[in-house]
């Protein structure tokens, strides 16, 4: 082997070794796309039930509702209307309104909730996620308060 040959094969060796270490390091310094921040609340109001059904029984579950399923608990003449996703944090099972102790319960593994969708009593350990609600006309409509 010559001198020249060796060169020639030391140099392809090293560019072949060390090329996709450069490309990633230079694809990795690049900066990550910004996405919008998320508001608060999202924009669009969905019908969840209408006003009829809720005061029948005090609650409505829609568990096919465009924001994913709905529990509203209270009466269109009330002032502090409940809406949660009846979706236990555990397991999935969906949650049923204690009206007496005023609590979620899940039938599966006993987990509680406040009335505000925190976690009281595990196996749980995230809360509830809530929705906002309001009454227009003689429907139930209900939006996504997102988390940021």
């Amino acid at each position: 082997m010559t001198r020249r040959d060796f060169i020639v094969l030391f140099g392809v060796g090293w560019v072949a070794n060390y090329l996709p270490i450069a490309i990633a390091t230079t694809y990795a310094a690049q900066p990550s796309p910004q996405s919008k921040p998320k508001s608060k609340i999202s924009e669009n109001w969905f019908p969840v039930g209408t006003v009829e059904a809720l005061d029948k029984t005090g609650q409505l579950l829609n568990e096919k509702s465009p924001v994913g399923p709905v529990l509203i608990i209270g009466t269109s003449k009330s002032q502090n209307l409940i809406a949660v996703n009846p979706t236990c944090t555990h397991l999935g099972c969906i949650v049923e309104w204690e009206s007496q102790e005023k609590i979620f319960l899940c039938p599966c593994h006993a987990s509680e909730f406040g009335v505000d969708g925190k976690v009281l009593n595990g196996p749980a350990t995230k809360p509830l996620n809530k929705y906002a609600i309001k009454i227009q006309g003689r429907s139930v409509l209900v939006r996504n308060i997102q988390s940021t």
